[in-house]
């Protein structure tokens, strides 16, 4: 099955490991991901091959571009924002582990150019608070959209925090760009819920979906487990990723003061 991607439940080596192509033979998403780790003093130069993002997930390095360099640590997903860079195809990026550390990597075919941008300040969004009694409130870090890079970017790059035991990407919603998820959970034996359109995934550790034009894709965290997941969308030609259109039927549940069903014998702690 090439929707759902579960070959590297062991974890990822050393180096750069690519789970998807920009030119996939099957469910094509026109998006590479992969997965980039590095050792404490090992140092990397890159010449990025079309428009590409570096998410740091944890450690320790430096990034330079140019003549600009910074210095990033994040020792959680969970509980740090992201950092990332993002450049145009052609951009040479230089890195520098200062302790182990991984990064993810996302790239298209875009040759069209634009300012390379480092993003530090991401915002931390509670979306779904107040909603049907908080069960689908997650934090949201879009780390860039059209809202903030260069309308010649073709990519939208976020992360998702799933609270254990509640959902997220909800109500189901769905959009004719493609994306893709990556996971990762606060232990290992942690394990989600993935609606893909009628197909549900059990989802683990360093797993990756694809998504597809017109499938809902809501998600849920099995009780105990915090989920992480990264998405990363790729714009369409005429047809940029914007506000996702939610299946009708659940679109109450945005509704201000909902009223939904729950045991009398529950409410207001009794």
């Amino acid at each position: 099955m090439t929707l759902h991607l579960a070959n590297n439940r062991n974890g990822f080596p050393a180096g750069m490991t690519w789970v998807t192509s920009v030119d996939d033979r099957e469910d094509n998403t026109g998006i590479a991901f992969g997965v980039c780790r590095m050792k404490a003093g090992e140092t990397a130069e890159q010449v990025a091959e079309g428009e590409t993002a570096w998410l740091l997930m944890t450690g320790a390095a430096s990034l330079s571009v140019g003549n600009v360099t910074k210095e990033w640590t994040r020792g959680s997903i969970f509980d740090e924002s992201p950092k990332c860079i993002h450049v145009p195809g052609g951009t040479t990026v230089r890195l520098r582990a200062e302790k182990d550390t991984e990064f993810t990597v996302y790239r298209t075919a875009n040759t069209k150019k634009f300012e390379p941008k480092f993003y530090e300040t991401v915002a931390n969004e509670h979306r779904g608070k107040g909603q049907v009694g908080d069960t689908c409130l997650r934090f949201v870090r879009t780390i860039f959209d059209r809202s903030n890079s260069d309308p010649n970017a073709e990519l939208v790059l976020g992360e998702v925090i799933t609270m254990p035991g509640r959902w997220s990407s909800y109500p189901p919603h769905h959009h004719a760009q493609p994306e893709i998820y990556h996971y990762r959970f606060t232990a290992p034996q942690g394990y989600g819920l993935a609606e893909n359109g009628p197909q549900v995934f059990r989802v683990k550790q360093y797993d990756t979906v694809k998504i597809f034009d017109g499938n809902d894709h809501a998600q849920t965290a099995a009780p105990g487990y915090g989920m992480y997941y990264a998405w990363v969308i790729r714009h369409l030609p005429d047809n940029p990723y914007g506000i996702p259109d939610f299946t009708e039927e659940h679109k109450w549940v945005m509704e201000k003061n909902a009223v939904f069903w729950f045991p009398e014998e529950l409410k207001d702690g009794k």
